[in-house]
């Protein structure tokens, strides 16, 4: 299973339909558990760093939600986003100059080549470290980027079924990820010796958050990728499970879970 190609799709939709993208992004912070996590914890480290203008360096935006998000919502900042496909920045950019959002630069990168040094005091990293083999290398960079103080927020699926791999011998759900995922003691292991304080981890989606998933991604991810014709079937198919994924999200969201699919980690400099 890759979501690459059906992640290209919607990349192609938005680039025929720029308004769309406002509507993209709302859905994507509704139906994905990770942005309800993901947002709680930027606005709680906002809050930490204070009043002043910060720096913040989304290191592989996507779609650029998450810098849509921030800076909005945490101001007052500038924000860095960067990515390694030319094609997802370049609508990304042209859609933020259009919408008069001054407060974010984009630009392509690769994590494991980059060479900032002390400039941000946040960095984003959000889906990313499970499809980077050389995580160690980025770290550093990550460390060596980060200003004394800076926050590291790090949200990746973890060895619990993250990549829906629970036996061993099977393979990753997701064909483009480098490994299954992370636990604490993994990220805590890379981290720490680079000179990281861990500040905080939590296992996101449990055993309600892992239904949700299933029901409100998965299946329809699967059903995409056999046809595109499930395009025009899925808002029938939402209608019937949409109540029972948000409600299980929110029993997720709302607890504490022992181990999970997915981990949100927080460390500082």
């Amino acid at each position: 299973m890759h979501y690459d190609p059906i992640k290209d799709v919607f990349a192609s939709l938005l680039r025929k339909i720029p308004l769309s993208r406002i509507l993209f992004y709302k859905t994507l912070d509704v139906m994905f558990l990770r942005s309800w996590y993901v947002r709680r914890e930027l606005k709680n480290i906002r809050g930490l760093l204070g009043d002043k203008e910060i720096s913040i360096y989304d290191a592989g935006t996507g779609y650029g939600q998450y810098s849509y998000f921030m800076s909005r919502k945490l101001r007052p900042n500038k924000i860095y986003s960067v990515d390694v496909k030319k094609e997802w920045i370049k609508d990304s950019e042209e859609f933020f100059k259009n919408r008069n959002i001054s407060n974010v630069s984009f630009c392509v990168e690769d994590l494991t080549a980059v060479n900032h040094k002390e400039k941000f005091d946040l960095i984003v990293s959000v889906d990313v470290m499970e499809h980077i083999v050389d995580d160690v290398k980025v770290f550093e960079n990550f460390y060596r980027a980060l200003k004394p103080g800076g926050y590291l927020l790090i949200n990746t699926p973890s060895i619990y079924g993250g990549s829906d791999v629970h036996d061993d011998g099977e393979e990753s759900f997701i064909g483009e990820h480098a490994r299954d995922g992370y636990s604490y003691e993994d990220l805590e292991s890379k981290l720490t010796p680079l000179g990281f304080k861990i500040v905080q981890s939590k296992y996101t989606y449990g055993v309600w958050g892992d239904r949700a998933w299933r029901l409100g991604i998965k299946y329809p991810m699967i059903m995409l990728n056999s046809s595109k014709l499930f395009f025009i079937l899925l808002p029938f198919y939402y209608l019937i499970t949409l109540l029972f994924t948000f409600l299980m999200m929110f029993i997720d969201y709302s607890s504490v879970n022992k181990t999970g699919a997915g981990i949100n980690f927080i460390a500082k400099k």
